[in-house]
């Protein structure tokens, strides 16, 4: 059964915040806040919590498309490839946000990942998402967490994602009613910015 804790995102708790991390240092998956909907993450090195999120969405991990989930850019290198100026000032400036940004991918890439030519990068605008992605202290990879209902594609309640994660993940996190809206989707892998899918982020950053 999962572990289910209530956390402020006005204010995280350090040590609620720490027994996230823990969790995700033991190979744990989590389902947590962001600022769109709520996200199924495992630490980025943890190749077993890697294989078991694969596994949940029915993907093989090295053709996955999951998002990286940083705390700020400044560790971009380690997973994209040099990019431009303009590229780089787009990203400065919608990220904190509610956007996830396709770039292409660096050789130092997580060995599961080492043959993706692009990745998804991703700086939610969510204090309990960033804290415990820089509490860790690299990335987290993240997936957003369907829900059957053809009306409602994303379930923004915490504890009917408990009820319906229960027995998939070890915590989830009660961060407050998530949003229905998942995030827009750039491609900045080309020359010329390309629009994959419309969300919560606006356009109007271009």
């Amino acid at each position: 059964m999962a572990e289910f804790i209530r956390i402020y995102e006005e204010n995280p708790n350090p040590k609620e915040i720490k027994k996230v991390v823990d969790v995700l240092k033991r190979g744990g998956l989590i389902i947590y806040p962001t600022d769109t909907v709520y996200g199924l993450g495992c630490d980025i090195t943890n190749i077993r919590a890697l294989e078991r999120i694969a596994q949940i969405k029915g993907v093989k991990l090295e053709k996955s498309n999951f998002s990286f989930v940083c705390h700020d850019l400044s560790n971009l290198s380690d997973y994209v490839k040099q990019i431009d100026t303009s590229t780089f000032k787009i990203l400065k400036r919608a990220l904190p946000g509610p956007y996830t940004f396709i770039l292409p991918g660096a050789k130092t890439l997580p060995h599961p990942f080492k043959k993706k030519k692009t990745v998804g990068i991703r700086v939610p605008n969510n204090n309990i998402a960033l804290e415990i992605v820089r509490q860790l202290g690299n990335p987290i990879i993240s997936t957003s967490i369907h829900d059957e209902d053809e009306v409602i594609e994303y379930t923004t309640d915490p504890e009917l994602i408990l009820e319906k994660w229960d027995n998939l993940v070890d915590l989830v996190i009660d961060g407050g009613y998530g949003d229905n809206l998942a995030s827009t989707i750039i491609d900045l892998s080309e020359d010329e910015p390309l629009i994959i899918r419309e969300g919560k982020g606006s356009l109007e950053i271009f």
